[in-house]
Parts: structure tokens; C-alpha cells; sequence
């Protein structure tokens, strides 16, 4: 057995935890919104076509935000197709995803879901194909009172207060040459400077998101955000990252290690982001938001050969990854990379909500069902609040490709009178004996122990069949003052323990 140990002093805290962590991501990509979310003539539907099942599931999860509508989808939406009677909205070519777009559900739609789901909703505005006259018009709609062309259309359309909707995303992956309207740094930065300044004169309570990089590995990281916050530095609010993983080829340790790559990238970011700040001589300090992150099991050029075998359909399912335990271990080692960096980040979200990457499964006309991921999300969004602890680790270590990997990735958080340290033991063939040592703290109580775990790293779940999900431990104990605990190999673990 391998033996660890984690020692967290009372005295350093790394920062305290936004709960808009804890976000997920609804695009109109294949079957996310059209039988994910909203299926209007589905058994459990309720007066507005939602899902209740789902919305259930949505709730159990702890999830706080939403960002929408994109996303790639975004970078040729006209907001104004999705709003009004929806007999009268327009069947676009949608050309992101090579679909039909009914445009049924729009922003009404979804600022409704949102009250529904007690979730905050963060908008994305195209400066794609858009502009900052749609931007401005879009921000009106939602968040100017009254007494204006298209504060009064919301009304008309059945919404007499403002949404006041408080996060906006200025464009999406502008980094990547995918992007329709895609823009070099300096150019886009340009735009964003500009866009801001108007949507800040239009509502000064607005905070505004400009993109950084779509992946740590572009070429162009991390000069793209060098250059573009060199133009929006002092106007937005936060810089976006994204960034999906995988490579089950890979060793076990080195797949789930993947989530230190990320810390990396967050680091990295926040260095540029002071570089700038201080050349500047600014007083502002801008945080992250993650607002794209998680496990793609399948190469993205399977995704465009879906939408290229069958074009032009309405939300045909494409990207519809069934994820092992094994992608729940890299998965909840990403959201603890995002926790590790609490002082800066901000804002995160999982992507995607349902089907298309998703924690949440939905079988059209049928049931709902969650995948392996959705457990280490909703054990963090449960208990991952109050302040970060600044953990010091010391465990084995493997090598592969000549860097080192730690077998065990922990993060833990106080929250008044309870300490809550949640931790991942890679190693595939070894249980991990771990000796907490809380400096400045009294141990009082063990309150519990959640473990996720599979005797096979590829086990999946499934309709009516769900093997993969945490049960309780009581073999945790305190000893002397220190706190014991044995985590079984490759597992996920949640222990509660109440300190004064």
C-alpha cells in the first residue's frame, strides 16, 4: 500500500470560491437543446416544453450558470431569429454544425429554463459575422427597462421586467480559424475594446468576457492574449480559456494527469494577465473564466464527419460520448485544477450539459440517465465552498516521457466549521493510505467519506444501468490528532471532517 500525506495549515488560504465555478454550457449543438433540454411533446414536459426530468437532474447537480447560446453556433446566430411568436421565426442553415436551426427555442426560452433550473444565465454576443450595433441591441432587449425599441419588443414577447442579465461573452474561440469570422489577436482585440465600451454605456453593471485561447496547445498560446488584452486590458472583466482532453492510448496515470497540464495553462494565463496589468500601470485585476473545459473521448474530426454524412438536419445527435470511469477520475482532476485556482478563476463551465460531452443522457421520448462525470461534479458543487486551502502533498510518483506525476491530486475547502478535502489516488493497482495533518485545527469528527470507484477503468453507464456511481466509506478515523483514511486505487474521494 502507498502511504501520502497532506498537510494544511489554517493560517494559508489560496482564496475564497466563486459559486459560479460550478457552470455548465447549453449550445445548439446536436441534441443539447432539442430533446435535451426542451422536447415540448415528450411524456414529462411541462407547460413551456421542458424537460422536468432533466431539470431535476440539472438541480441535483448544484449547477449555478449557464452559458449560451455558443459556443461555434454563436459565430453566425442573429439573436433576434430566436425571439417572438415562434410561428413567425425563420429555418436558418445553421453552418457551425451543418444543421437546421427551427429557432424555437431562444433567448426567452432559456432565460425562462433558467428560473426554472435556479440557475444564473451568462449570454454570449457574436462578433463573428456580428456587430457591435447586434450586440448592443441584444443587450438592450434583455436588460434596458423600458421605453425602447427592443426593451419593448422583450415586453411585447411577454417579459415586462429586464433580464439584467449580469455576464456577457464578447465572441467565442475568435483564436481558432474553425471560427466563422475568426480574427487575428490585435484585430479582435480591437473589436472587443470597442464592443465593451458601447455595452458599458448601455449598462455599466455589466461584466464582460473576451476570449483567450480554445486549447493550451494552439500555436498561437499564449501570445493571443498577450496582444488582444493589450487593446481590452482596462474595458473587460475577464479573459476565457478552454480546454478539452484525451487520449486513452496513454498510460492510466499519465491520461489522469492530464488535469496538471491544465493548472499549467491557468497559471500561464494569469502570468500574461499581470504582464499586462503591470505594463499598462493598472490598478485592475482581471480573473478567468473557464468557460468551456472537459473529457472529449473522440477526436474532433469524428464530429465534423457526422455532420458531413447527414447535413442539414434538425439537432441531429452527433458527439454523443459515453464516458468511462476512467474520463470521471480526469474529469474531477480538471474541476480540482479549477478549485486549486479559486483566487483567479472565477467563472467555469462544464461542457456540455446534455448529450453532446455531457454529465446529463436523455433518450428522446424516454428517460434520462448520468453519466460517470456528473458524480465528481455534483460532490464538488455540494461541498467545494468558503475558502481554499493552500494543501501541501507528499506522495509517490511515477514517470512518463520524462515528467513526473504524483499519484495523488488533492484540494480541499473550509467552510466554517467543516473541512472538506477532496483527493483522486491514480495509481491503477495500489491503494493509498493518507495521514491529514490539520495545523491550527482540531479534528472533532469524521462526517464522511464519498467514494467513486470501478474495479474497471472502462466501465460505463447506461440506460437503467448504472454501475458507476459514489457509495459511502467508514474507514476513515482520527489518530493522534491526524486524520486517517484509505482511498482505493484509481478513486475519487470526498472526505468531510469537522474541525474547530
Amino acid at each position: 500500500m502507498q502511504k501520502a500525506r497532506i498537510t494544511i495549515n489554517r493560517e494559508f488560504k489560496k482564496g475564497s470560491v466563486d459559486d459560479r465555478i460550478y457552470g455548465s454550457f447549453v449550445e445548439h449543438m446536436g441534441r443539447v437543446v432539442y430533446s435535451g433540454i426542451y422536447e415540448p411533446d415528450h411524456p414529462l414536459a411541462d407547460e413551456d416544453g421542458f424537460r422536468k426530468d432533466v431539470l431535476e437532474a440539472v438541480r441535483n447537480a448544484g449547477i449555478t450558470t449557464i452559458r449560451y447560446p455558443g459556443g461555434n453556433f454563436v459565430s453566425c446566430y442573429n439573436w433576434e431569429d430566436g425571439i417572438g411568436p415562434k410561428e413567425e421565426r425563420p429555418r436558418r442553415p445553421e453552418l457551425a454544425w451543418k444543421a437546421v436551426e427551427t429557432n424555437e427555442f431562444g433567448t426567452d426560452e432559456f432565460m425562462k429554463w433558467c428560473e426554472k433550473a435556479g440557475v444564473s444565465p451568462m449570454l454570449a454576443v457574436n462578433l463573428g459575422t456580428g456587430s457591435i450595433r447586434e450586440a448592443l441591441h441584444y443587450l438592450e432587449y434583455c436588460n434596458f427597462k423600458e421605453g425602447t425599441t427592443y426593451s419593448e419588443k422583450r415586453k411585447r414577447n411577454g417579459r415586462e421586467e429586464p433580464y439584467r442579465v449580469r455576464t456577457w461573452c464578447l465572441g467565442n474561440e475568435m483564436d481558432g480559424e474553425w471560427q466563422l469570422g475568426h480574427k487575428g489577436a490585435s484585430e479582435y482585440g480591437r473589436l472587443v475594446r470597442e464592443t465593451a465600451k458601447a455595452m458599458k454605456i448601455l449598462d455599466p453593471g455589466v461584466e464582460l468576457v473576451s476570449c483567450g485561447s480554445s486549447l493550451n496547445t494552439m500555436a498561437t498560446f499564449p501570445e493571443w492574449e498577450a496582444q488582444s488584452l493589450d487593446e481590452t486590458y482596462e474595458y473587460v472583466d475577464y479573459i476565457s480559456l478552454h480546454q478539452y482532453f484525451d487520449g486513452h492510448e496513454k498510460p492510466v496515470e499519465s491520461f489522469l494527469a492530464q488535469a496538471d497540464e491544465m493548472s499549467d495553462y491557468i497559471r500561464t494565463v494569469t502570468s500574461v494577465c499581470d504582464y499586462i496589468k503591470a505594463k499598462k500601470r493598472s490598478s485592475r485585476q482581471l480573473s478567468i473564466s473557464f468557460d468551456e473545459w472537459g473529457v472529449w473521448t473522440r477526436a474532433s474530426k469524428e464530429t465534423v464527419r457526422e455532420c458531413d454524412e447527414r447535413p442539414w438536419q434538425k439537432a441531429m445527435p452527433i458527439s454523443e460520448m459515453v464516458y468511462s470511469f476512467q474520463d470521471a477520475l480526469l474529469f474531477g482532476g480538471m474541476l480540482l485544477a479549477i478549485l486549486k485556482h479559486a483566487d483567479r478563476v472565477k467563472i467555469a463551465c462544464q461542457s456540455l450539459l446534455t448529450n453532446v460531452s455531457a454529465m446529463i443522457m436523455t433518450e428522446k421520448g424516454g428517460g434520462v440517465w448520468l453519466q460517470p462525470i456528473y458524480y465528481p461534479f455534483a460532490d464538488t458543487a455540494a461541498y467545494g465552498h468558503g475558502n481554499v486551502m493552500d494543501c501541501r502533498v507528499t506522495s509517490d510518483s511515477v514517470y512518463y516521457e520524462k515528467k513526473e506525476i504524483p499519484l495523488l491530486d488533492t484540494a480541499a475547502v473550509e467552510n466554517g466549521d467543516e473541512m472538506v478535502v477532496f483527493m483522486i489516488n491514480r495509481s491503477p493497482s495500489e491503494e493509498m493510505e493518507v495521514s491529514l495533518d490539520l495545523q491550527g485545527y482540531e479534528a472533532v469528527a469524521v462526517l464522511e467519506h464519498r467514494v467513486l470507484a470501478s474495479d474497471d477503468p472502462e466501465a460505463v453507464n447506461s440506460p437503467g444501468h448504472q454501475p458507476v456511481r459514489p457509495e459511502q466509506k467508514d474507514d476513515a478515523a482520527i489518530k493522534d490528532g491526524k486524520v486517517a483514511v484509505v482511498l482505493d486505487r484509481l478513486s475519487w474521494n470526498v472526505l468531510r471532517i469537522k474541525v474547530k
